[in-house]
């Protein structure tokens, strides 16, 4: 055996790490049936001014990024964004919503569109708080 440290990306070494976790994965849970989820608001010009990204897999919707352009805050599109992602993820038989934020991202924002604070890795030193947040559809 032989022990490697990376300090740069290899796409290699991931793909194998992911294939190996949805093997095990799979070996407990059944075959996994992950689809991508966005839904992104543009400009007239056709540039991205906000979305939400992630994916549905196992009933959850694990929502990877929320962005609106800092021009568009406190207009509404982000809850009108989220809103329109999690329709989607319950037509898609989507039990829960689950994300992570920071404590100066948006965790009020989440908590007044019905999540939860499940979660949390206090502030430390050189690092703000993180939540972790679920919201059940039943």
């Amino acid at each position: 055996m032989k022990i490697e440290v990376l300090h740069s990306e290899d796409r290699n070494v991931f793909d194998a790490l992911v294939a190996g976790l949805r093997l095990h994965r799979n070996e407990n849970m059944g075959d996994e049936d992950t689809k991508p989820l966005s839904v992104v608001a543009r400009d007239d010009a056709g540039n991205i001014i906000g979305g939400v990204t992630g994916r549905s897999i196992y009933k959850n919707f694990l929502i990877e990024v929320v962005w609106v352009d800092k021009a568009a805050r406190g207009t509404g599109l982000g809850r009108q964004l989220m809103e329109q992602a999690e329709e989607q993820a319950k037509q898609r038989g989507c039990l829960v919503a689950q994300l992570d934020t920071l404590s100066f991202q948006a965790p009020q924002f989440y908590q007044k569109l019905g999540f939860e604070v499940v979660g949390t890795v206090p502030e430390f030193a050189g690092s703000p708080a993180r939540y972790f947040m679920l919201k059940k559809y039943q």
